[in-house]
């Protein structure tokens, strides 16, 4: 059974953990519309037989229902989440931002992500990994020999590196950074700008990598991300207008 709590369903629990007494359908409906909820008695009927089947509450007999333990772990659980929705949506807004500040912004996170995870990647990569990491980069440069995109084959291999790291958290916060916009149409205008340049410094971030090098790792990706970050400010204006692609036209 769903057990995600929206905001109501959690106003609602609040206000059974806080009368100190087991709370009926009516007294809560009061309670609600004195914190300005108008919501009927056969809908808070319906929400606490709910609860009751997750286990949130316990029946009184008709006195009404009294919180469990594990109602009041239920408020946090759904607080916290909340929280992180909230945060996570506005990650998500500067993610897929048009505002040249909000967009570098997310490119100095990944870069302050990335340089852990590739000092970590140097340390704890195992063989298939860096058979993988290899393979994509081989991918990599046939795709761009035929002109292809190389968007998803480019997001593979930080993503390798991050699970080369063995570290969950950095690979989840990187994953959330990678899939979106800010891997797709800007990357790939600025490939048609330096692509050759990007390949290259991939090979050293692998080079390093495979060498079990964290320092020289570290640097490479610092490298690659500074580079991407003056080619984002520099390029900006062509990509936004829907400028030249070409990079006579752009002066690379």
């Amino acid at each position: 059974m769903e057990s995600r709590l929206d905001e109501l369903d959690i106003i609602v629990l609040e206000c059974i953990r806080d009368s100190g007494d087991p709370m009926g359908s009516w007294a809560i409906v009061d309670r609600l519309e004195a914190l300005g909820h108008k919501v009927s008695s056969a809908s808070i009927g319906r929400m606490l037989y709910r609860f009751e089947r997750l286990g949130f509450v316990m029946g009184q007999g008709n006195r009404g229902r009294t919180i469990t333990p594990l109602g009041y772990r239920a408020i946090d659980l759904s607080k916290a989440r909340h929280t992180i929705d909230s945060h996570r949506k506005r990650l998500e807004s500067l993610i897929n931002s048009s505002i040249l500040e909000e967009y570098v912004m997310v490119l100095q996170a990944r870069r302050a992500i990335e340089r852990e995870t590739a000092r970590l990647a140097a340390e704890n990569i195992t063989e298939a990994q860096e058979r993988e990491l290899e393979r994509l980069l081989e991918e990599q440069e046939e795709k761009a020999r035929r002109g292809e995109s190389i968007a998803d084959v480019d997001i593979a291999f930080h993503r390798g590196i991050a699970k080369a790291s063995h570290n969950n958290a950095l690979q989840a916060l990187y994953e959330i950074l990678s899939t979106m916009r800010q891997q797709s149409e800007m990357f790939e205008f600025l490939r048609s700008q330096v692509d050759s340049t990007y390949r290259q410094a991939h090979r050293s971030i692998l080079k390093a990598i495979a060498a079990h090098d964290p320092d020289d790792a570290e640097r490479c990706i610092i490298l690659h991300m500074d580079s991407l970050i003056g080619d984002v400010t520099k390029y900006w204006d062509l990509y936004t207008d829907g400028g030249a692609t070409d990079p006579d036209e752009a002066g690379v």
